[in-house]
């Protein structure tokens, strides 16, 4: 029966952990290929460090400037007369200040091909790779960094005859959010940006709140952005990465939340014309089609009357939105002109049949094809065309009051649409009543082959809704529809799809009753409420499949649909089918919460603890960690008291009640501001973080078993360790020691070494259990040993008249198989701790890399985020490797100890789920009474 129960628990938690690494293997392998072109430089790159003002180096050793320059153009701005654009780069998390090139060198490639009317230069700053994702300590020093940068570049075309008053910036990570950071600087002038662009920047939150320093830097920007959204002229492009990008979630790169809509824009590289590609979170730099798109809006941008990039707030947003949301297949203009002239030798042909394909192919004249619109706007709502040239000329115009032919026409090429494969045009005819005719006009080919299909059709039957399958179908069922007509475009509204949790695949199978030759399809999953495009090509007959899953959740107040729009061919029927995606359910989990599971993870080993203790009172044994693990950590002991708050707080006097006690905002709130919720969420990120506790518990007791044995090559204890004395002089002299290690250099250093030192306790301890286990024949003699000296203590004690027996351990007058019992009861326990501690210095560990990283410019971390988490642990680890179950168990606060591990795995889900720097202190609490009840 008990076998029968551990293979239960043993099945149970496996699943629950195939289930994490399934997410975990959608979110880091599950997506697209990566369709990017990488960026080469004609010549070699170059960058010339700018001499800073000595008082700047000296306050910032570690920071650097740069200009980007490769061949002739490095040469030339050798002595920094420059005349161009000033554009600074700013780098991320680790980022290089190499990776301009992409973007200088696009540009100066550009320049070269307008003969250097205009040029950029691209100024880059060398943050020296700092981490600054995971330790927000040095994100002020950037911003002021920056600052300082900024002016120094503007007094460098002092002087000129265009020269700039102001720069653009291209923000790389979380270089794009100390752009953002430089408005809350007191002394800042706004008016000395002039555009920002930045790349895959975590703008609404961090990805991992790891300190203090980066949740209040966040803070601080955000509100700022949020309460200034009014007076803030500074227009701002935020291009996210989508789902290839797996350090940066693309929802948290959206700008709609903290600044008006019309002063920013955030688009999904996958949604931007011409890109139509995912990209990861470094390949964002590099990505030659996404930098192509950026450096044509560059030069879009500039004013012919300052040779700058335009102030013009409207006009800025029109080259954003002219090549990152819709492009025409069309060279940007300010003020096009909409009437065009129709005049030359051209061919005018007339097209009364409501479908009309032309195959254009060594066209020696051009020609103009005629469709009137009187005869169809009783029958039909729309009219659609297609053309598979590409190229940038105007292809479509309207007519007014013309009978065949009209020498001038309205340039409906503005209203087109450039897909992968086809620009597109979609006519609402009843939205063009004085139309009387559309043209379509096919310039001379020289040996170019494109094919144009149009045809006139009634919207309502080219509309089929699709429902989406219920959540919980696990794809065991699917939903299904025919496209049986020959139509050229489909619209698929795809109901009941709106949250991020929902995902989805969706397959498209094509027969055409040709096979000979394949046709071009374009399948566009649209997303109205936000620009998250997914553009799919493919080329029927075939079958494509389609991933289905959202960055950002529909707002409450929208009402638009997801829309499948699908451009396809006219001899072929296709098949819809979709279905929910279980394994991508899992992906969007871990995509949305995963950085939550630690703070699961601890609570669950802190119930866990919490039982153990409580079985010292009840049985005075510490039962095995995965069998506590097992019985204790329940969902029920934590969530419903989460779920109370949250429902409680939503009354004013309850709320009051909250913040009169300084009480910090609940996480499940802050989730639901962002969006983020999903049905049992709580639920289910508990059963994952148990499961991972639960073989992260195996792991760690095999590795100390393993280490034990490696221990006993080399050492042979002939007796279990133990100290006369809970706090001894070399413990002493260690505390102290590592106090002042981590006052003067590192915190996360001194929680490491305390922690290395509590494992090699537990190592020895093992090791002399093991030792006693195996050799019986010792017991005698340690049993001798053991009883002489204490009753020689305790003689002594007697003849002094002295009642305590502080030099006496509790198993110097235990039989020998009870010190045993005691020393596996400690083992037991000392285990748990690991475990709990482990994920304590796993959340450290940025701040010691960080600081190991900048060793070489100084040897104290300022500020320290673990400091003071250091000068609790420490002492409190210390005195616990020298702790006695035996001590413990008559301890007057042990019902206290054992009752406070509950609280705080209730405190750690509601305030460290989302702020996890928190989670180190509450475990502390714990820790601190255990250690107390050894005194």
């Amino acid at each position: 029966m008990v076998s029968l129960a551990k293979a239960w628990t043993v099945t149970f938690y496996g699943v629950l952990a195939l289930m994490v690494a399934l997410g975990m293997w959608d979110v880091f392998f599950g997506y697209e290929e990566n369709k990017c072109s990488m960026s080469y430089m004609f010549e070699y790159p170059e960058y010339q460090k700018i001499n800073l003002p000595h008082k700047l180096t000296k306050q910032y050793p570690t920071y650097e400037l740069y200009l980007y320059g490769e061949g002739s153009y490095a040469q030339e701005n050798k002595n920094l007369m420059l005349t161009g654009i000033p554009v600074l780069f700013l780098p991320g998390n680790a980022g290089s200040y190499k990776q301009v090139r992409s973007l200088g060198s696009i540009a100066l490639r550009k320049a070269e091909d307008i003969d250097f009317k205009y040029h950029f230069d691209f100024f880059s700053i060398n943050f020296n790779e700092e981490l600054v994702a995971l330790y927000g300590g040095s994100l002020k020093k950037q911003t002021k960094f920056v600052h300082e940068c900024i002016k120094i570049i503007l007094k460098l075309y002092e002087g000129q005859e265009f020269a700039p008053k102001s720069v653009a910036i291209v923000g790389h990570s979380m270089g794009g959010l100390v752009a953002r950071a430089l408005l809350t600087i007191k002394n800042f002038k706004p008016e000395l940006v002039n555009l920002l662009v930045t790349q895959a920047t975590p703008h609404t939150a961090p990805v991992m709140s790891l300190d203090s320093y980066l949740t209040d830097f966040y803070r601080t920007v955000n509100n700022y952005w949020i309460l200034n959204s009014q007076d803030i002229k500074l227009i701002t492009l935020s291009v996210a990465g989508g789902f290839r990008d797996y350090q940066v979630r693309s929802g948290l790169a959206s700008l709609t939340r903290l600044s008006h809509e019309t002063k920013t824009l955030s688009v999904l590289t996958s949604a931007i014309p011409r890109t139509w590609a995912s990209t990861d979170h470094l390949s964002i730099v590099w990505c030659k089609q996404l930098q192509l798109a950026t450096i044509r809006a560059f030069f879009d941008l500039i004013d012919d009357d300052t040779k700058q990039i335009t102030m013009k707030p409207k006009k800025k947003m029109a080259v954003l939105n002219h090549h990152f949301v819709k492009n025409p297949a069309k060279l940007f203009e300010e003020t096009p002109n909409i009437i065009a002239d129709l005049t030359g030798t051209s061919k005018w042909v007339p097209v009364k049949v409501t479908k009309w394909t032309f195959m254009a192919f060594n066209e020696s004249y051009a020609m103009y094809f005629a469709f009137p619109l009187s005869n169809h706007r009783k029958t039909y709502s729309h009219m659609y065309c297609r053309n598979s040239m590409l190229d940038t000329h105007s292809w479509i115009y309207g007519c007014i009051n013309s009978v065949s032919m009209c020498t001038q026409g309205v340039d409906l090429s503005w209203k087109s649409e450039l897909l992968p494969t086809m620009k597109t045009f979609m006519l609402k005819l009843h939205d063009y009543p004085k139309l009387s005719h559309l043209v379509v006009y096919v310039p001379s080919t020289n040996g170019n082959k494109f094919v144009l299909d149009c045809e006139f059709f009634q919207i309502e039957l080219r509309t089929v809704q699709l429902p989406v399958t219920h959540l919980f179908s696990f794809g065991l069922t699917s939903r299904q529809i025919q496209l049986n007509s020959n139509g050229l475009f489909y619209t698929i509204p795809l109901l009941n799809f709106g949250q991020i949790y929902q995902a989805f695949k969706i397959d498209i199978k094509s027969k055409c009753t040709s096979t000979k030759v394949e046709k071009d399809n374009v399948f566009r999953l649209h997303i109205p409420w936000s620009h998250e495009d997914i553009m799919t090509t493919s080329r029927a007959p075939t079958s494509t499949e389609i991933p289905l899953r959202l960055h950002v959740a529909q707002p409450e107040n929208d009402s638009h649909v997801a829309v499948l729009h699908m451009f396809t061919s006219s001899d072929c029927r296709y098949e819809v089918t979709v279905r929910t995606s279980f394994l991508q359910i899992l992906g969007q989990v871990i995509r949305f919460h995963g950085g939550a599971l630690p703070a699961y993870v601890m609570s669950s080993i802190l119930l866990t603890y919490g039982g153990q203790l409580q079985s010292l009172i009840s049985t005075g044994h510490c039962l095995d960690y995965t069998i506590m693990l097992d019985r204790e950590a329940k969902p029920y002991k934590v969530d419903p008291f989460v779920i109370i708050m949250k429902f409680m707080l939503g009354y004013n006097w309850f709320k009051q009640i909250w913040d009169n006690f300084f009480l910090p905002e609940l996480d499940a709130i802050f989730l639901n501001t962002q969006s983020m919720c999903f049905p049992l969420v709580s639920l289910i990120l508990f059963l994952f973080g148990t499961s991972i506790a639960y073989w992260g518990g195996i792991l760690s007791s095999l590795s100390v078993r393993l280490l034990s044995s490696l221990w006993l090559t080399f050492n042979r204890p002939s007796e279990i360790p133990k100290d006369p004395r809970l706090i001894t002089t070399r413990l002493s002299f260690l505390i102290i020691l590592l106090l002042l290690i981590g006052w003067t250099t590192c915190g996360a250093l001194a929680i490491l070494l305390i922690y290395l030192y509590y494992v090699f306790k537990i190592i020895k301890l093992y090791s002399s259990l093991t030792t006693l286990k195996n050799n019986p024949d010792m017991i005698p003699n340690i049993s001798e040993n053991n009883t002489n000296n204490s009753i020689g203590r305790r003689e002594k004690n007697n003849g002094s008249q002295q009642n305590t027996n502080s030099n006496v351990h509790p198993s110097d007058v235990l039989p020998i198989t009870a010190v045993i019992d005691n020393a596996e009861d400690n083992f037991k326990m000392h285990l748990t701790i690991v475990n709990l501690v482990i994920w304590i210095v796993l959340l450290s560990m940025p701040s010691l890399v960080y600081w190991l990283k900048n060793l070489r410019y100084y040897t104290r971390l300022i500020p320290d985020p673990c400091k003071h988490l250091s000068f609790l642990l420490v002492p409190t680890l210390g005195i616990l490797g020298n702790s006695d179950i035996v001590l413990i168990k008559s301890s007057k606060i042990l019902k206290t100890a054992a009752q406070f591990p509950v609280l705080v795995a209730i405190g750690v889900v509601a305030f460290g789920s989302t702020h996890l720097y928190r989670v180190p202190y509450f475990v502390v609490i714990p820790l601190i009474l255990h250690m107390l009840s050894n005194i």
